[in-house]
């Protein structure tokens, strides 16, 4: 199970097939890597999960391989045409994920690939960026000049770059931590990290096109990936509110707003994640929230409202068919804006 889903099994992967099982997606949410929050956000989980079908049967159409088998309506596994409610269930092609052996926050990725064979989970996260809006961690960990922008030191507001960048962070690790090429392609075994680059540049390119046309921005997301047989399969969900950021005439369409809002109200549980996870690295505790002295707090109703609202118009909007009773989306970053 994840934070945001629950996995479900019908048939086990061996070292030489994969299995067969569904995402369930629910109405909880996450944020700087807490896991479940204490409330939920209605029709969230309907949200991803529609805004991911809608993706993977497009790249399926461009020839990308993905997990993807359908939705799940009526127990039937069917495609998203052919649904009249907003599904909540995706079902999808398993791998197996071999155990990641650890002491402290040293990983032993050579015994994780050692049962792998040719099927596996990926553990790493491709990361792509076509800007470097307000939250992101680009700004945190390197300068504009880095990227071959001409200013002295990040601005305010979002900057756009002029190609996207690709980056790689671990998949598994109690704390995320971005790698350097080398390190990535170590850690990805037998998929070659160029391949996976290339697959990165096709899922930001389709999705960046998509969001176009309801004038959304994609501002950066990311990829995880199965390998299988020598190919590499797009896996987990792809282009959703969740694992990407979308702007609307500058305005957030993701969870971001919800970053931020914490920030903002609640900054002794933000100081006490930081502060956690500092202090797991220097004592080499790979577990950091054991350390954290604060809980997050559940949102207000209006705040909980307005997400919802959110996420359900930018799903209509992105796929371009009412499947929620929703504002439009402009008027739901409207709603936003004025918390």
């Amino acid at each position: 199970m994840t934070s945001v889903k629950e996995f479900r099994v019908e048939e086990e992967p061996t070292p030489d097939s994969l299995g067969r099982g569904s995402f369930v997606f629910t109405n909880d949410y996450s944020v700087f890597d807490w896991g479940k929050m204490p409330d939920t956000i209605p029709d969230k989980g309907a949200s991803l999960c529609t805004m991911g079908a809608f993706n993977f049967e497009r790249l399926e159409e461009e020839g990308i391989p993905t997990h993807y088998r359908g939705v799940v309506s009526d127990g039937d596994v069917v495609s998203l045409s052919d649904v009249t409610e907003p599904p909540t269930e995706m079902a999808i092609d398993l791998t197996q994920v071999p155990n990641l052996p650890h002491e402290g926050r040293d990983y032993d990725y050579e015994l994780f690939h050692s049962g792998a064979n040719d099927n596996y989970l990926i553990p790493l996260e491709v990361v792509f960026r076509n800007s470097v809006p307000v939250g992101s961690s680009l700004r945190r960990r390197t300068d504009p000049a880095d990227h071959g922008l001409d200013f002295p030191e990040w601005p305010d507001g979002a900057v756009q770059l002029e190609e996207p960048v690709i980056e790689f962070s671990t998949k598994f690790e109690k704390s995320d931590r971005y790698l350097s090429r080398s390190e990535a392609d170590e850690i990805a075994g037998k998929a070659d990290i160029s391949e996976l680059e290339r697959v990165a540049r096709e899922v930001n390119d389709l999705v960046t096109r998509q969001a176009a046309k309801s004038n959304l921005t994609h501002e950066d997301g990311k990829i995880e990936c199965l390998y299988y047989d020598g190919e590499i399969r797009v896996a987990d969900v792809v282009g959703t509110f969740d694992e990407n950021r979308f702007t609307f005439h500058g305005q957030q369409v993701s969870k971001e707003f919800i970053r931020q809002y914490h920030k903002r109200e609640q900054p002794a549980w933000v100081d006490a994640v930081k502060d956690a996870k500092v202090e797991a690295k220097e004592r080499d505790i790979a577990d950091w929230k054991s350390l954290c002295s604060e809980d997050p707090q559940p949102l207000p109703d209006e705040l909980l409202t307005a997400a919802r609202d959110l996420y359900t118009a930018g799903t209509n909007a992105y796929v371009g068919r009412d499947f929620f009773d929703a504002p439009s989306l402009e008027d739901a970053v409207m709603a936003v804006k004025e918390l």
